[in-house]
């Protein structure tokens, strides 16, 4: 998270947990769109869509090069997924767990 050096730790959080409850609130896919649409810079919007396009692959067990020729995302991009895939805050493996069980 980029540090702001009038802003104290303790208001960032509130911020972040701010953030996190007004996305709580989205209840449809075409609603989460508008919000992030609003919220990000389409290239933003583009990293995080690779982001997620590299974890469903790397958890089918596809090789990074593999993954990087049927998305072109990035192999070191895919590389950092895969650190936080492992040993991340479980966040990737929570979502594309409950995907799966639909």
């Amino acid at each position: 998270m980029k540090a702001h050096t009038n802003v104290s730790r303790k208001q960032e959080a509130l911020s972040e947990r701010r953030l996190l409850e007004a996305l709580a609130t989205l209840r449809t896919p075409e609603e989460i769109r508008g919000f992030l649409r609003d919220l990000c810079t389409p290239a933003e919007l583009q990293a995080m869509a690779d982001r997620w396009a590299a974890v469903e692959h790397l958890r089918r067990g596809l090789p990074y090069r593999e993954i990087h020729r049927i998305t072109g995302v990035s192999v070191t991009t895919i590389g950092r997924v895969a650190r936080y895939l492992a040993a991340g805050n479980g966040g990737y493996s929570l979502a594309a767990e409950r995907l799966q069980d639909r």
